[in-house]
């Protein structure tokens, strides 16, 4: 049997910490599933291993792509199952850590399949949105597909304010002239190997003091400069993300350097919020406080092999 060892929790949480001592218990490799930390060209602003951690066990995943890619999760999927097959020739163990739960999900349980659709149908609906906004893909999902309207309004509101998301939604409607709910939980995917899932949380005062501890870090390291080098490409996918936004919009002029900095700290606390909503969904996840002894975790796994 083949077991995928899998680290989740909020940012700033300690995961990298504990994957890295799991890796070295295990003798084996990291997989990454941060969709931040595939970009070489952010690393200060993604929180990327240093050198030191990057020395201490095998990563995959890290630093990888580049922003002027189009990368998607589907694109991961395919290309984080090729590396762990191979990593099982030679292992019983492999570790899958990260933040991004969408692509937790790829790796564990995979995606539906969706039809091709008109690149024609794409650009229309892209530029309705550029045109009418986001309260253009509101009405047309609750029009083309009620009902998942109303599960999205129920368990994850935040995605109707999310335009790529909203946009995909749209497009499959109309160009498959079918609800985008009819393709849900179509398909069973079939994986090779048993994950044991591990979840490190906090008290809530104490994570937000981890993230503006984090933030105020990455601040002295040279974010500012770091943004600054990739403002010229603020419109890119992979750069509409915390701690780069709000830099973009000081160097824009809308918002003073203490204000986007306390922006950064605010909207790191409430996607950290979004990760524990997401994370606990899972009824298979086994919770431990961050400060919880590496043995007392080592040994849970140990016995989830027996």
């Amino acid at each position: 049997m083949k077991y995928l060892i899998t680290i989740v929790g909020p940012t700033a949480i300690g995961k990298t910490a504990l994957s890295i001592a799991l890796a070295q218990h295990f003798k084996c490799e990291i997989i990454s599933c941060d969709s931040r930390q595939f970009f070489k060209e952010i690393t200060i602003g993604t929180a990327v291993p240093n050198q030191e951690e990057l020395q201490a066990a095998k990563h995959h995943f890290i630093q990888n792509k580049s922003i002027f890619e189009n990368y998607t999760v589907g694109d991961y999927e395919k290309e984080a199952l090729i590396k762990l097959e191979e990593l099982f020739q030679n292992n019983d163990f492999a570790i899958l850590i990260g933040g991004s739960g969408l692509y937790v999900d790829a790796i564990l349980k995979g995606f539906d399949e969706f039809p091709e659709i008109d690149p024609a149908i794409r650009s229309q609906v892209n530029s309705n949105y550029d045109n009418f906004g986001i309260e253009y893909l509101q009405e047309q999902l609750q029009l083309l597909d009620p009902d998942y309207y109303q599960k999205i309004t129920e368990e994850n509101s935040q995605t109707l304010q999310n335009p790529q998301r909203m946009m995909r939604f749209v497009e499959v409607c109309i160009g498959s002239q079918k609800p985008y709910s009819s393709f849900l939980n179509q398909k069973k995917n079939n994986r090779n190997f048993a994950p044991i899932l591990i979840g490190l949380d906090a008290e809530r005062s104490t994570i937000y003091n981890r993230i503006n501890q984090r933030v105020d870090i990455m601040i002295n390291e040279g974010l500012l400069q770091e943004a600054e080098a990739l403002y010229p490409n603020k419109a890119l996918n992979a750069l509409q993300t915390v701690g780069y936004r709000e830099l973009f919009s000081y160097f824009d002029g809308d918002f003073t350097l203490p204000f986007a900095i306390e922006e950064i700290k605010k909207n790191t606390r409430r996607f950290s919020k979004r990760q524990l909503t997401w994370f606990k969904r899972n009824e298979n996840t086994k919770w431990f406080d961050y400060a919880t002894d590496r043995k007392e975790i080592i040994n849970y796994i140990e016995n989830q092999l027996k």
